[in-house]
């Protein structure tokens, strides 16, 4: 059952506007939060967003941000990143947009001395850094299959932190906290073909 739901999920970025009933949207985060984190930290949280206003703000932060970016493409190059940068903005549209955010763990790092050696400051640093950004990813990918599950569509979107900071002002995000993606959901308008992937023994090394 597990692994039809891995392979028919589909990242959904066309939506009809029929609003998502709450207590979808609840399954949606209980799904979520049965994610494994470091140490059980749990180190997530979810923004809910369905104001028009605001989501029309988000789209506009990022649409600017990636204008500012296109100056700096080549000419030859411009075609393709428009193309490209068309995606960034894809939630616009949707009736719901999570916003999956973490916060670095602080477990070791309060426990070192001063004087630990620069070199394994910054690999603990790093190690709690990423600990919340990966176990905040795996609570994202649970929020995926669930959505698929309940018949909604959705992505997860890493394009629009193009505008990192003006997102995290115009949704309030503590400043000890972090954006993992933007994650447009509703009732799907498209059935996405599924796309290739690379096998598996292509990505594989073993150590024997």
């Amino acid at each position: 059952m597990i692994e039809q739901l891995l392979r028919e999920r589909r990242s959904v970025r066309r939506f009809k506007t029929d609003p998502i009933p709450e207590a979808l949207v609840q399954r949606l985060i209980e799904g979520a939060v049965c994610a494994p984190s470091a140490s059980n930290k749990q180190p997530w949280k979810f923004l809910l967003v369905e104001n028009r206003a605001l989501i029309a703000e988000l789209a506009g932060a990022v649409r600017a941000s990636t204008t500012m970016v296109a100056r700096y493409i080549p000419e030859s190059s411009q075609p393709a990143f428009e193309r490209y940068g068309d995606y960034f903005t894809r939630f616009e549209h949707a009736p719901l947009v999570v916003v999956p955010i973490y916060k670095p763990l602080t477990l070791l790092s309060n426990l070192t001395s001063d004087d630990l050696p620069g070199t394994e400051r910054a690999a603990l640093t790093q190690l709690e850094r990423d600990s919340g950004l990966i176990g905040t990813s795996l609570a994202l990918g649970h929020l995926l299959l669930v959505a698929h599950e309940l018949g909604l569509g959705a992505s997860g979107m890493t394009g629009p932190l193009l505008a990192r900071s003006e997102l995290k002002r115009l949704l309030e995000v503590p400043p000890a906290w972090d954006i993992v993606a933007l994650v447009p959901v509703g009732f799907p308008d498209e059935v996405p073909v599924a796309t290739e992937r690379k096998p598996a023994h292509l990505v594989t090394r073993w150590f024997r």
